[in-house]
């Protein structure tokens, strides 16, 4: 492959890499409140979490086009846009892949119960002990799930890195827009090569995730 290809490769891993540490840190305590919050209103946070499963990521790109321009983040940092640079693929990523990283671990929290939790309460655990000794032991295994989703989602993510990166070599042109660049320019070889090895690397995801939840049914039983 052409060097600028290996540059895309290069850009997409430091891309998911970010993107799955912060989703980390914000999914974690995120799905931690919704499976245990008692508030009335937090399925209406869940919906909102999930809206990028099912808008059309043409349309969420356009609405993070718009709030890191002039108009919004950018016109509020001081900075004239944050779109068509990696700080904005980062943000956009990070939007896209929130619920393939909060559902896994909400559903690994809902499936340990309160029983735990209430268990270290009695031993006067404090909320934050709970949490880091209790909770995050137990829900490990929808921490690697959703971290695994998280990077794999980053990586074929394709319209709203396009609406908000565009495709500048080296600064926003990562896997995903590489292959459109190379059918587009007839490119075939270069096309299947990266193609291929997307899905390659899909299929290990899914088998990963898949023997994940496969070793957590065997724990539970």
């Amino acid at each position: 492959m052409s060097p600028d290809l290996w540059t895309a490769v290069g850009l997409t891993l430091k891309l998911a890499t970010a993107t799955t540490l912060i989703l980390l840190v914000l999914a974690t305590p995120l799905g931690y409140w919704l499976a245990f919050s008692h508030r009335a209103w937090k399925e209406a946070v869940a919906a909102v979490v999930a809206l990028p499963l099912v808008l059309p990521p043409t349309v969420l790109g356009f609405y993070l086009l718009i709030a890191l321009g002039p108009q919004g983040l950018g016109g509020l940092t001081g900075v004239r846009t944050f779109a068509f640079s990696f700080t904005g693929l980062l943000v956009g990523s990070v939007v896209a892949s929130l619920p393939f990283v909060v559902q896994p671990i909400r559903v690994s929290f809902d499936a340990m119960g309160r029983r735990p939790l209430e268990v270290a309460a009695t031993l006067r655990a404090s909320p934050v002990d709970r949490f880091v000794t209790v909770a995050l032991p137990l829900a490990r295994p929808g921490l690697l799930t959703g971290a695994v989703l998280g990077f794999a989602h980053t990586v074929g993510e394709f319209g709203v890195i396009l609406m908000i990166g565009g495709n500048i070599p080296g600064e926003t042109r990562v896997l995903s827009v590489a292959i459109f660049d190379l059918v587009e320019t007839l490119r075939w070889r270069e096309a299947h090569i990266l193609a291929g090895a997307l899905v390659l690397f899909a299929f290990l995801v899914i088998l990963a995730v898949q023997l994940l939840d496969r070793r957590q049914r065997q724990r539970t039983l």
